[in-house]
């Protein structure tokens, strides 16, 4: 799997996740913050799984499956933080600008 030169925002995910879960899936707001974090977590489970077999070194695991389910997970954190009306970048920069702060890192995000 190749990775592109270009960047994706998260508010370019949230602008194609919404509309997408609702068309292909059902109304994001219809299931609660309970059933959006479950779906999360669950993919979480799948990344360790895809983790376990890539340190197993039997063949069965790729960095290529591991992509793919980090991606599930950040798919359904995107709908877990819409559904719970985040706007995942402001949240994001906010957290890691508050650590580098507290770890004395002079790394900063902004927009």
């Amino acid at each position: 799997m190749g990775y592109p030169t270009e960047h994706l925002s998260f508010h370019d995910l949230r602008q194609a996740n919404v509309p997408r879960c609702a068309e292909a899936f059902h109304d994001p707001d219809s299931w609660s913050l309970e059933r959006w974090a479950l779906a999360m977590i669950g993919e979480a489970g799948e990344v360790c799984n895809a983790v376990k077999k890539i340190i197993r070194e039997d063949g069965t695991g790729s960095v290529d499956a591991l992509a793919e389910e980090l991606a599930d997970v950040i798919i359904y954190c995107d709908l877990l933080a819409a559904r719970a009306r985040i706007d995942l970048a402001v949240a994001v920069r906010d957290k890691f600008n508050r650590v580098s702060e507290k770890r004395g890192s002079a790394i900063r995000l902004g927009f």
